[in-house]
């Protein structure tokens, strides 16, 4: 992807293809008016903190996302008795240290159809565990590409508001993919992809890390296609262990 769009920090390294980009105050999604959801976020680990030394509360601001037509978005009401939360795609608690910031967090765009078995367990232990990786003192910064991911040779549910005048239904997605893309001091990067299955999942998180060119094949687009030429082959095709969830260490 080469636009002017990438001039965002957290595009710093690429994004995926998308059919509309919404650059946001402090992350970007990437928009698929086909799903009616974000073919992908990217974000970095609360931006601000060499700046802010603050943590906000839970903003709970849900609302629709005016920049996308009507006709290609869905409502709060959709997710009414569904069975599904709101999930997250960019965590709340990764854009937590200015009120407008976390509040942004809360757009529809920024959401899909999760169960909550996935949402309220595996997935926040994942996102717990990015976290601590930022806090490691080597750490500079820590990008985070998130994707639902669909599997085409199996019937997709959808979800839905039975009012709205567009008659728009949201497909639940199959599955998520997480890239964490960590920079340290020195400039090195450290790469770890995981697929989780939208549903409950046992077992550790590191069961869950994947070769990123396969995921990329199950997104549709490429992941940090703006590193150089093959400084990242090797991560890609062959994922390296998992930090250390208690401390972040690499």
């Amino acid at each position: 992807m080469d636009d002017p769009f990438q001039m965002q920090r957290e595009l710093r390294y690429g994004a995926p293809v998308c059919d509309q980009v919404l650059t946001g105050r402090h992350f970007t999604i990437g928009y698929s008016w086909y799903f009616r959801q974000a073919k992908w976020t990217l974000e970095t680990i609360n931006p601000l903190a060499v700046f802010v030394d603050n943590d906000v509360s839970r903003q709970n601001h849900f609302r629709a996302d005016i920049r996308i037509p009507k006709r290609f978005r869905g409502s709060l009401k959709a997710y009414v008795g569904s069975g599904y939360d709101r999930g997250h795609l960019v965590a709340s608690a990764n854009q937590a240290e200015i009120e407008l910031q976390n509040s942004e967090t809360f757009l529809l765009s920024n959401m899909s159809p999760q169960h909550k078995d996935l949402n309220r367990k595996m997935w926040v232990k994942l996102e717990k565990a990015v976290r601590k990786l930022d806090e490691n003192s080597k750490i500079f910064e820590t990008y985070v590409l998130t994707c639902p991911v669909f599997y085409f040779d199996q019937p997709i549910e959808t979800i839905g508001d039975e009012t709205d005048n567009y008659g728009i239904d949201i497909p639940v997605p199959h599955a998520f993919i997480k890239s964490v893309l960590a920079e340290d001091y020195m400039g090195r990067l450290k790469l770890w992809t995981f697929k989780m299955d939208n549903k409950k999942l046992p077992g550790e998180l590191s069961d869950y890390l994947v070769n990123t060119y396969d995921a990329e094949q199950y997104v549709g687009g490429r992941f940090w296609d703006r590193v150089a030429g093959g400084d990242l082959h090797e991560q890609k095709k062959h994922p390296i262990d998992m930090w250390d969830v208690s401390d972040g260490s690499v």
